[in-house]
C-alpha cells in the first residue's frame, strides 16, 4: 500500500462545486478526483517519475 501525505487545501466554494459535479459524473471521491488531474497534470509535463521513484518521493 503507498503512503499518502495529508496536506490542507483551501478551494472557493464555487470551484470546489465544480470538482464535486465533476467528480461524480466520473464516479470517483472529489479527493480522488484531485488526485486524477494533478497526476494527469505531472503526466502531461513529464515530471511524474517511475511509481517506485515517485513513493519514495512521498516520504520526503
Amino acid at each position: 500500500m503507498t503512503k499518502k501525505k495529508s496536506f490542507v487545501l483551501r478551494l472557493s466554494p464555487e470551484m470546489f462545486k465544480k470538482l464535486e459535479k465533476w467528480a461524480v459524473d466520473e464516479f470517483r471521491s472529489t479527493n480522488g478526483q484531485i488526485e486524477w488531474i494533478l497526476n494527469k497534470a505531472l503526466k502531461d509535463a513529464g515530471r511524474l517519475k517511475e511509481e517506485k521513484e515517485s513513493d519514495d518521493d512521498l516520504s520526503k
